[in-house]
C-alpha cells in the first residue's frame, strides 16, 4: 500500500501536478486509501485509466451481486436509489437509459441553444456586482449559468433556481459528519420535489426532458418510476456542479496570468480552444467512479485480483507527460490535446458540449463586460472545499477594477450602479 496522500487536502488541490506526479513515481497504478471508498487501486497514467474505461467486461460498475461498486454497506438506501443512474450501470441497462436523453444532448441541439446560454452569461455577468464588491464568483456567476442552463433544458421552473443552488451548496459541502447529515436532507427534500415534478408533468405535459421522459414513460418505454427520479437528479447535479468548477477555476487561472488573459481577449475564436486546456489543466472531475474487477488482470505492469476495486484519476491522465508535453504548464495553445476530462468508452461525458459551449459563453462574458476585473485577495488566500475526486474553488472574491485595464464603458457603469 502506497503512504496515504490526503486527496482533499489544500495542498493537493492546490498543486495538483506536484501531487499526481509523486504518486505516477510509485508506478502507473497504485494501492491507497480514498475517503468513503476505503481501499483502493488508482491510475495515475493515461493508458492505464484509459484501458479501464474501455475494458467495460473486466472493469464494471457493479458488483456480482449488482451493488454499485462504489458504495458501502452504511450508506442510507436514499443515497443507494440516487445512485442508481447510467453513471453507474453497465451494458445493457447503461445503453438502454442513456438512449432515452441522448437525442437532447446530440451536438445539432447543443449549438441551437448557444444564443441562449450567451444570452443567461450576459445577464448575470451584468449582475454580479450588483450586491457590492467584492463579488464570489463561485456563487453569483459560476454556479448559477450552468444550474439556469439546465433548469432550462429539464423544463424546471426558473423560480425554483435558489432551491437548486441550496441543494448545491449541500453537495459541495462534504466534510464532515455534519456536512453528510445535512446533505442526506437536502437530498430528501430534492427527491420530493423531482417526484412532484415528474408528477405535474404526467398530469399537466410540458416541455423539456422531464416532459419527454414522462412520455417515454406513457409509450411503454423501459424507466421505472426511481430511475427516472435518479435520471433528472444525475442530469440536475452533473449538468452544473462539474461546469461550475470549470468556470471558476479558468477564470481564476486567467486571473492569475495576465498575459495568457489579453491572449484570449484579442480574439475570442480562440474560446474554444482555451477551454480544452482548462478542462486538461483544472480537471475538475478528478476521480472515475470505483469499479469492481471481475477477473485476476495485469493492468499496465501491475498485477490485480478480483474483486479489488479501482478508480481511474483524469486529473493524473491529464498531467501524464508520455502524452501531454510540460503538463504542469498552462498552454491555451495546447495542440493536439488528448485530455480524458470527459472519460471515453460507453461512459463518455452526454454533456460535454454543452460543458463546452457554457464555459467558452461565461469567460467571454465575464471579460467583456469586466474588462479591468481582477481578484479581491492575493491569489494565496484562494481555497478549495475538501470534497474528494472534485476540485471546487470554494470562493472566488473579485472586484471589478483591479487597475491597469480599459475602464468600462459609461453605461456599464451605470447598470453597476
Amino acid at each position: 500500500m502506497t503512504p496515504r496522500l490526503d486527496f482533499t487536502s489544500e495542498a493537493f488541490f492546490r498543486d495538483p501536478p506536484r501531487a499526481i506526479a509523486a504518486l505516477r513515481a510509485q508506478g502507473p497504478v497504485v494501492a491507497t486509501r480514498f475517503p468513503l471508498v476505503g481501499d483502493v487501486w488508482i491510475t495515475t497514467t493515461h493508458d492505464a485509466t484509459a484501458q479501464v474505461l474501455k475494458d467495460n467486461a473486466t472493469f464494471t460498475l457493479r458488483k456480482e451481486d449488482g451493488d454499485v461498486a462504489g458504495l458501502r454497506w452504511w450508506m442510507p438506501k436514499l443515497v443507494t436509489t440516487i445512485a442508481n443512474n447510467m453513471l453507474t450501470m453497465d451494458e445493457p441497462d447503461h445503453t438502454r437509459l442513456r438512449g432515452i436523453v441522448d437525442e437532447a444532448f446530440r451536438r445539432r441541439a447543443i449549438v441551437a441553444m448557444e444564443p441562449r446560454i450567451r444570452a443567461i452569461a450576459d445577464d448575470l455577468a451584468a449582475e454580479l456586482f450588483v450586491g457590492g464588491a467584492p463579488a464570489d464568483l463561485v456563487e453569483r456567476y459560476a454556479r448559477i449559468l450552468p444550474l439556469s442552463v439546465i433548469c432550462e433544458l429539464l423544463g424546471l421552473p426558473m423560480a425554483d433556481r435558489a432551491r437548486f443552488i441550496a441543494w448545491a451548496n449541500a453537495m459541495s459541502s462534504l466534510t464532515n459528519i455534519v456536512s453528510v447529515v445535512r446533505l442526506m436532507f437536502a437530498l430528501r427534500k430534492m427527491r420530493r420535489y423531482l417526484q412532484g415534478q415528474l408528477q405535474l408533468a404526467r398530469e399537466q405535459g410540458g416541455e423539456g426532458l422531464i416532459a419527454e421522459l414522462v412520455q417515454v414513460e406513457r409509450e411503454g418505454g423501459q424507466i421505472t418510476p426511481d430511475e427516472m427520479v435518479a435520471m433528472v437528479f444525475l442530469l440536475l447535479a452533473a449538468g452544473s456542479e462539474t461546469t461550475t468548477h470549470l468556470i471558476s477555476g479558468s477564470v481564476y487561472e486567467l486571473l492569475k496570468n495576465p498575459g495568457l488573459r489579453d491572449w484570449l481577449e484579442e480574439d475570442w475564436s480562440r474560446a474554444s480552444l482555451a477551454v480544452e486546456e482548462f478542462l486538461r489543466f483544472v480537471s475538475p472531475v478528478q476521480f472515475s467512479k470505483p469499479r469492481y474487477v471481475r477477473r485476476d488482470v495485469e493492468l499496465d505492469g501491475v498485477r490485480l485480483k478480483k474483486g479489488d476495486r479501482v478508480m481511474v484519476m483524469l486529473a493524473a491522465a491529464n498531467m501524464d507527460p508520455a502524452v501531454h508535453d510540460q503538463p504542469e504548464r498552462l498552454d491555451l495553445e495546447r495542440k493536439p490535446n488528448r485530455h480524458m476530462s470527459f472519460g471515453t468508452g460507453i461512459h463518455f461525458c452526454l454533456g460535454h458540449q454543452l460543458a463546452r459551449i457554457e464555459a467558452a459563453s461565461a469567460l467571454q462574458a465575464l471579460f467583456t463586460r469586466w474588462p479591468r476585473l481582477g481578484l479581491a485577495v492575493d491569489a494565496s488566500q484562494i481555497h478549495w472545499r475538501r470534497r474528494p475526486g472534485i476540485r471546487m474553488i470554494a470562493k472566488l472574491p473579485l472586484v471589478a477594477d483591479a487597475g491597469g485595464r480599459q475602464q468600462p464603458r459609461e453605461e456599464e457603469q451605470l447598470l453597476a450602479s
